[in-house]
């Protein structure tokens, strides 16, 4: 298929600029794939659609503030240095992309905070605004984390136009978010409250938990016609034995799976046997979802309403139909359902 396909007309005002007033209480577009039929209701009714060992497979990773401001040395120039990754924790390397890059050289030094207590140093050009900085810092690990949380800002994504608030710390992030490394949420799982989880346990509803630190490379634009040709950045996941246990069982028991969220999708099918059985895997994936695919673990899926000509809304087209789901897009657009991280959701059974 091609990208061009995957355009339509969103209205600028339907992309959320904030969350929903209650985790669990944005709106919810109910899909069904062998009938065609779309149903429009509210999140918590997601419990309606599963039954007592059906599985819900979520991403747990936990979004840390990427997002520094600092100013360069001798010209005092305000300068964005978004974190993406630690490249090696002992040396404090990290790869960030910095904004305006034309000002940022390879040996230039750049001041965080006010009595600028972090020091960076430039060491190496990636790409155009990729930059390899080793931060200068005298103390222990615990004690840079805790300057790092002081000083970076939650990384909400550049469409949503204003700055981010103290609610944002919480609400860019799931309830269940434990291991950091994420610079965007999974944002299909930020609709679970503990509440609701707490009800589809007690339903008998089983969540194996995986892995996907989501870069920026989720978001980056599509730039090829042919979708064979396009190139994901390559993100760290993690699958354990325990997740792989439960997934495995409801797969031999012809359970419901649903996968919350695209980057969960993009883990599991990243690491499926021969017999199409979820595996335990660690690594990089640079997996590319795009139809016609044939996907070997979830049989329903939970993702937000996503901007035209991405990659989130190409997979989701694999997972459902191309004409199924750009029907269902035009009609939430005439339903005013709210599009983005901050959006509603689309449940896919």
């Amino acid at each position: 298929m091609k990208l061009s396909q995957f355009k339509f007309d969103l209205p600028l005002n339907l992309i959320a600029q904030h969350p929903s007033k209650s985790r669990d209480e944005s709106r919810l577009m109910v899909v069904h794939r062998a009938t065609g039929k779309i149903e429009h209701k509210v999140f918590k009714d997601v419990i309606n659609y599963f039954g007592d060992k059906d599985v819900m497979m979520v991403n747990n990773t936990k979004v840390f503030p990427a997002r520094l401001y600092g100013r360069k040395e001798k010209t005092g120039a305000k300068i964005e240095v978004f974190l993406l990754r630690e490249l090696n924790k002992q040396n404090r390397l990290w790869d960030v992309i910095v904004d305006p890059a034309r000002k940022i050289r390879v040996g230039n030094k750049l001041y965080f905070g006010d009595d600028e207590s972090l020091v960076a140093e430039v060491i190496d050009n990636t790409t155009s605004r990729g930059r390899t900085i080793r931060f200068l810092f005298e103390g222990n690990e615990e004690e840079f984390k805790q300057v790092l949380d002081q000083l970076g800002e939650t990384p909400l994504p550049k469409y949503i136009k204003r700055k981010p608030e103290d609610e944002d710390k919480e609400r860019y992030q799931t309830v269940y978010a434990k291991f950091e490394g994420a610079v965007a949420a999974p944002t299909a799982g930020l609709h679970f409250s503990r509440e609701l989880i707490k009800r589809l346990e007690i339903k008998g509803i089983k969540f194996a938990e995986v892995t996907l630190h989501t870069g920026l490379g989720t978001f980056r634009p599509i730039e090829v016609e042919d979708l064979s040709k396009h190139k994901m950045d390559a993100e760290y996941f993690h699958i354990d034995e325990y997740a792989v246990k439960i997934v495995n069982k409801a797969k031999e028991e012809n359970r419901k799976i649903c996968a919350i969220g695209t980057t969960t999708v993009r883990a599991v099918e990243s690491s499926v046997t021969a017999q199409n059985h979820l595996k335990a895997a660690e690594g990089w994936t640079n997996t590319f979802i795009h139809p016609p695919y044939d996907f070997a673990i979830p049989n329903a899926l939970v993702t937000n309403f996503h901007l035209p000509k991405t990659s989130l809304l190409i997979m989701t087209c694999a997972f459902a139909g191309y004409d199924l789901i750009m029907e269902a897009y035009q009609q939430a657009i005439k339903e005013k359902y709210r599009f983005f991280s901050y959006g509603d959701a689309m449940l896919i059974v």
